[in-house]
């Protein structure tokens, strides 16, 4: 079975960890998949793989079509651990059965507990994983990616759309960004002229994201960026569809928040705007944005990674936040202590600080609390869908924080959870 798709959002020259990477795949056609997809399973066979879990990479030539086997990993890897956070199916776990006997259709779904592991997952949401750099820290390097990996972390995040997802991703990085520009971190680009901003597009380096989507804030043509960026087009208009919405949220600034109309809200956080890149465009403060937000009555509602899409009932809560009508937070009278977790792992803070997240998760659950996990580090074991009674993938923010102690204030009908923060690291 194919568990998930992943596209690299660079082009060749840059090593897959540290490409911005997408789930699914966004921009190919079901003729092409489905022939990338009959190529996969011909290549594991002709390795000779027959229990177990592989990934095989592929490029592909935007101009023609051609397809050519980069790569494949007989084993556990980097790229299945991002698979089994962005689907919720345990390769690893699947994969040691099947190594001792069990074939798919007698291993049951964890999350359905109605379907067996032989039911190829289907999502209806979109995963976007974004590396962490520490050159900061490196003053001797360059800081050019290239074909050897060079991050010390990285980040997760799961949004209905790419534009809420990305955005929600780079926020997730704890670097001061706030998304896709729109904050104040983007005075540094005033200086650079437009010769220079397009030639540094063409640089694979942690900003280059935000170098393209400076290029088309400014009106740069789109053929010149992506002849530059080598980014898919599908993806420029993804950045285009943001810069459009902001340009849209702009022309408020100034105004009162709690003049503004509830679609403005709605439709800004459907892009995946947080409050603070909404504050700055206003020329408002997060705090009055958000109760302006509030009071206009737009809330981050928590959809469930199911593995089905909602086919059938998921058993494990494993949430991530959107702005929909319904939100799918069970209730619940227990008792709950929320758990931040330590984000994405840098220089400095790792998995020790996971360690400590899980272990109080599990000694929290033998003290008879209901335990709730937030944390955006698809590498550790806080984010495992079983560590915890319920699971939000979300990043470590003020606003996105306060979304999920709501959702779990309204679940336990009114009592607010107690909140551990002395555990995921001094950032």
């Amino acid at each position: 079975v194919i568990i998930c798709s992943i596209e690299n959002l660079d082009a060749m020259g840059v090593h897959t960890g540290d490409s911005i990477t997408v789930a699914p795949i966004q921009t190919l056609s079901d003729v092409e998949y489905q022939k990338m997809r009959d190529a996969a399973f011909a290549c594991i066979r002709r390795v000779g793989v027959e229990t177990g879990g592989s990934n095989v990479q592929f490029a592909v030539n935007p101009a023609t079509g051609e397809q050519v086997v980069i790569e494949m990993n007989p084993r556990v890897s980097r790229s299945s651990a991002l698979a089994s956070k962005a689907t919720g199916f345990p390769i690893a776990k699947i994969a040691a059965k099947l190594a001792v006997g069990y074939t798919l259709d007698e291993i049951p779904n964890d999350i359905t507990r109605k379907t067996p592991a032989s039911f190829e997952p289907t999502i209806d949401y979109v995963v976007t994983k974004i590396p962490r750099w520490a050159f900061e820290k490196l003053p001797g390097t360059s800081g050019v990616l290239g074909t050897q990996m060079q991050s010390v972390g990285e980040a997760m995040s799961i949004g209905r759309t790419f534009t809420e997802s990305v955005q929600k991703g780079l926020r997730s990085l704890e670097q001061g960004r706030l998304g896709l520009n729109a904050d104040p971190a983007e005075a540094n680009y005033a200086s650079i002229s437009d010769t220079d901003l397009l030639a540094r597009c063409a640089v694979p380096t942690p900003e280059r994201i935000f170098h393209v989507g400076e290029a088309i804030r400014r009106g740069l043509p789109m053929h010149d960026v992506q002849a530059k960026c080598l980014y898919d087009p599908w993806f420029l208009d993804q950045f285009l569809a943001i810069i459009e919405e902001r340009h849209a949220i702009e022309s408020h600034r100034g105004s009162d928040p709690r003049t503004l109309p509830k679609s403005l809200w709605r439709r800004a956080k459907r892009y995946g705007f947080s409050d603070g890149q909404l504050a700055y465009l206003l020329g408002s403060t997060e705090r009055d944005v958000r109760a302006a937000r509030l009071g206009a009555g737009v809330r981050a509602t928590f959809k469930t990674v199911d593995t089905c899409s909602a086919e059938f009932e998921a058993s494990t809560p494993y949430h991530y936040s959107s702005y929909e009508d319904e939100s799918e937070v069970r209730d619940s009278p227990r008792r709950r202590v929320i758990i931040l977790g330590s984000g994405p792992n840098r220089i400095g803070q790792g998995i020790e600080f996971d360690y400590c997240c899980v272990h109080a998760s599990f000694a929290l659950r033998d003290a008879g609390f209901e335990t709730v996990m937030v944390n955006c580090n698809p590498e550790t074991v806080s984010t495992d869908y079983d560590t915890s009674d319920r699971l939000y993938f979300e990043p470590l923010t003020y606003e996105d924080v306060m979304n999920v102690i709501e959702a779990e204030t309204e679940a336990s009908g009114g009592v607010e959870p107690k909140l551990i923060v002395t555990l995921g690291g001094q950032t």
